[in-house]
């Protein structure tokens, strides 16, 4: 594969990475690979303020390959306990990249449960660590298989903070959620809608606005300058497959 040939995954890592442009010092936590290999792509290149982890229980100075390690040993800076990963949360240091179930037009998602929370179809993960995620930091979020199933009217049962204002008391302020994108195999959106409703911010190459909102389950608003989502760099494609994911874990990740 040539420097200006790229696959799916190489242009979904690259959107997810924008998340974090410019982000500071703050710790960046991608769950899933995708989102993984983002946040390694936002360090190793725009964004080198970024604290990465392990994944266990330290910081290091360089984004950890996934796959074999064989003689490679991580680039150890500091500890990072349990303890400390909620000293960053709590503070607003951190932003993370989530994958939904179930996300609604205003936010709202679900890892809990599909169906009637009393007697569900399928039992999820639980909500976890979402409802603290998304009252304390930034997040974005990232959705492999872009479709009605997950871009839904209404949750089935809403484990995250969302902008819906039916769900927050008269006057409640929602100055505190900072729902930054959402990725998918298909395109990105932000919530820079009217009073924060979800939109189509740019659409990858090969579809349509109208293939978006013919997939999505709700009324979904267009910016005004939408366009076709930038495709992958020389250089950011030399970091993915270099540096970042020298085994190719990205061609393993099912989209779409």
């Amino acid at each position: 594969m040539s420097d200006t040939d790229y696959t799916l995954a190489e242009l979904c890592i690259c959107a997810c990475a924008e998340a974090w442009r410019d982000a500071g010092e703050i710790l960046a936590t991608g769950i899933g690979l995708i989102p993984r290999l983002a946040a390694s792509l936002a360090y190793r290149t725009f964004s080198p303020d970024l604290l990465m982890t392990d994944g266990e229980a330290f910081l290091v100075s360089e984004p950890v390959p996934p796959g074999p390690r064989g003689d490679y040993e991580p680039k150890i800076e500091g500890w990072m306990p349990y303890r400390s990963v909620f000293e960053n949360l709590w503070s607003g240091k951190r932003h993370a990249m989530l994958g939904p179930t179930q996300i609604d037009k205003y936010g709202q998602a679900n890892i809990s449960c599909i169906g009637d929370y009393a007697k569900p179809k399928a039992q999820l993960l639980g909500s976890r660590g979402f409802p603290g995620n998304t009252i304390n930091h930034p997040n974005s979020y990232f959705v492999p298989n872009h479709g009605p199933r997950v871009f839904v009217e209404k949750c089935d049962m809403v484990g995250s903070v969302g902008y819906d204002p039916s769900a927050w008391g008269p006057g409640m302020k929602r100055d505190f959620v900072d729902l930054r994108l959402v990725v998918t195999n298909l395109a990105v959106l932000d919530f820079g809608g009217a009073d924060n409703v979800m939109r189509l911010v740019s659409v990858h190459p090969g579809n349509s606005v109208g293939d978006i909102s013919a997939a999505t389950g709700f009324e979904l608003g267009v910016a005004d300058d939408c366009g076709e989502t930038p495709v992958p760099t020389p250089e950011a494609l030399d970091v993915i497959r270099n540096l970042i994911d020298p085994h190719d874990m990205r061609a393993s990740a099912v989209l779409g």
